[in-house]
């Protein structure tokens, strides 16, 4: 689980405005920190099953919205895989 402070840090880093909350970018990277703290869960849990099929779920979001993203903006596409060090 994400704490609120890590939060408004990576929607502070990745907004277009201020009070911006839910761009492409921001659930990007949301979903991202999101999907590394569940990583590490599974390295100490390796047959919880209900939490891999949550991951499974938003592994899946995030790909649909890069997918997204590529599409309307390429620019902004690379600077979000070259940040979060995405598609090694």
């Amino acid at each position: 689980m994400l704490s609120k402070e890590i939060k408004t840090e990576i929607i502070g880093k990745f907004q277009r405005k201020a009070g911006d909350v839910g761009s492409t970018e921001v659930q990007i990277a949301l979903l991202s920190a999101r999907i590394r703290d569940l990583q590490g869960h599974f390295s100490t849990h390796k047959k919880d099953k209900h939490s891999r099929r949550g991951l499974m779920k938003m592994v899946s979001q995030r790909k649909k919205l890069m997918g997204y993203l590529q599409k309307s903006d390429k620019l902004k596409y690379q600077q979000i895989v070259g940040e979060l060090e995405l598609r090694g």
